[in-house]
């Protein structure tokens, strides 16, 4: 997680322009910003801190009025070789399904220690160590290592592994 400095111009509607207008301009940034995922930057987990950077500028042919704003938010983008802690949201034949915040991470059969085997028999899909005193099903939580992203325009998506020492389900 990182803290940046970004800039926006926001459009405010003519009729949130009066004596609240700060205030509802700096809730229609939180409302258009946090949550959202930009291919650049990551995703944008929350704004700390804004700054009205213009007076504002009044469009004539809509009669919105245009504000640039500097705004300081915690992001977050997930790198290659990164290890995190996720939540485990499915789990099928082919590896499992595992959230880190807002970030989706994919861990195939490939990158599952090779002692762990999918386990279709039981009343809950899940991957088994041979031995048995390993587990990964529907809830738990893993570490695991970031292995690649792709990046599109408004998402992310990762690959990671549990096929290194220290990564695996946590507890």
């Amino acid at each position: 997680m990182n803290n940046l400095t970004l800039e926006k111009d926001l459009h405010i509607h003519p009729k949130h322009c009066g004596p609240n207008l700060f205030t509802i301009a700096t809730q229609q940034l939180y409302s258009e910003v946090e949550g959202t995922c930009t291919g650049r930057y990551g995703f944008i987990i929350t704004i700390t801190s804004v700054d009205f950077l213009s007076k504002g500028k009044v469009l004539e042919s809509s009669g919105y009025v245009v504000f640039n704003v500097k705004y300081k938010a915690i992001i977050f983008k997930p790198f290659k070789g990164e290890v995190l802690d996720a939540i485990v949201t499915k789990v099928t034949n082919l590896g499992f399904f595992a959230e880190a915040g807002p970030l989706s991470i994919f861990v195939s059969t490939q990158l599952i220690p090779s002692d762990m085997i999918f386990d279709a028999q039981s009343a809950v899909p899940c991957f088994v160590s041979e031995d048995g005193s390993s587990k990964i099903s529907k809830d738990d939580e893993v570490r695991l290592q970031i292995k690649g992203t792709r990046v599109d325009a408004t998402e992310i998506f990762a690959i990671g592994s549990i096929r290194e020492d220290y990564l695996g389900v946590i507890g």
